[in-house]
């Protein structure tokens, strides 16, 4: 069944206002303002926060919080709960390592209206695997039993990560120059973002449907992928100055956060393969160009920067990585990001 065309602020009509939550980020940095401490490395806003090692003055830890938004939601209608734990810490090592962090230790939050055991290990049991695969640690976390809070059936799913790095490894945007090249890795769905719109357009009758080589449900859960050891491969040929785990708010904002003033980026989007589900969900909710690559990944889960003369190196490394864009001199009243679509998008 066909939904009617979205309106072209359609996520807030879903229930997202990306400009309140921007607009709250500004009020977080006015009462920070207000008080520092010493060993704080980085400002809110970022992918992570960067937090002087005590005792050592070389090395930083690097944590981030984040969860899996509205995807929860599909996963509960389903009764499909082990792949939630996985997006989740994968989606906290993407945050991470856009700083060049190593994962050392994990913590998940899960929230229920009821505990069923069966679900909650099956949910955390997904937690640990992701863990195992970076050879990071699972330490514990929380598990809260709401009635009242969340409907019978439903639950949230949140998580902390901690990382290490290298303080002189850390990732250098300042060094973003005219002429360098965007590496991009691709992404395979939603990942953790846009479901809220999705499950406007995609109505629960529809997701057991057929689509593509499954069904819709296939689609709309795909795994959100690590990017860590593509990453490390591309770090072993190429020099890398900045990087994006590309989240809320798309290209357009995630790699802005990680530019420096006089410069901006431009992609080309007929350089890369969007999948099947966000051009469907694009097609349905008729989202104009603005609004696509603000709501969805469009198809790039990670972006990275690199010298040209790197590039080709970088995307022989990675099954998939392609040159994406590339960097150009920036006015003071340009916007930091320019997408190309293409025009069958």
């Amino acid at each position: 069944m066909e939904q009617k065309a979205a309106a072209p602020d359609s996520y807030s009509k879903a229930g997202v206002n990306v400009n309140a939550g921007n607009e709250a980020v500004a009020r977080y940095r006015e009462l920070l303002a207000q008080g520092k401490h010493p060993d704080e490395l980085s400002a809110i806003g970022g992918f992570a926060g960067l937090f002087r090692l005590p005792g050592e003055q070389q090395r930083a830890l690097v944590a981030s919080t984040d969860g899996v938004g509205t995807k929860v939601i599909i996963a509960a209608e389903l009764r499909r709960y082990g792949q939630v734990g996985a997006d989740l810490v994968n989606h906290c090592v993407n945050d991470i390592l856009v700083s060049n962090a190593t994962p050392m230790f994990f913590l998940d939050y899960l929230a229920v209206a009821k505990l069923d055991p069966d679900v909650a290990a099956e949910i955390v049991g997904g937690c640990a695997k992701a863990c195992r695969r970076h050879d990071c640690a699972l330490l514990g976390g929380e598990t809260a039993e709401m009635p009242g809070v969340y409907r019978p059936l439903h639950f949230d799913l949140a998580g902390t990560i901690v990382g290490v790095v290298e303080i002189d490894n850390l990732p250098k945007p300042e060094s973003v120059e005219p002429g360098d090249a965007i590496v991009g890795l691709p992404a395979v769905g939603l990942h953790t973002n846009g479901y809220a719109l999705a499950r406007t357009l995609i109505l629960p009758d529809e997701w057991n449907a057929p689509f593509g080589d499954g069904t819709y449900a296939d689609a709309l859960l795909a795994e959100h992928p690590s990017y860590y050891r593509a990453v490390r491969a591309i770090q072993d040929v190429a020099r890398v100055k900045a990087m994006s785990h590309i989240t809320g708010g798309g290209l357009r904002e995630n790699v802005a956060r990680t530019l420096p003033q006089n410069v901006k980026a431009v992609f080309e989007q007929q350089r890369w393969k969007v999948p099947p589900i966000l051009e469907e969900l694009v097609r349905r909710g008729g989202l104009g160009e603005q609004e696509r690559y603000r709501v969805f990944n469009m198809g790039i889960g990670y972006t990275l920067i690199v010298p040209l003369a790197d590039a080709a190196a970088a995307t022989q490394a990675v099954l998939g990585a392609r040159v994406v864009g590339w960097i150009e001199n920036r006015m003071h009243d340009e916007p930091h990001v320019i997408i190309h679509a293409a025009r069958d998008a």
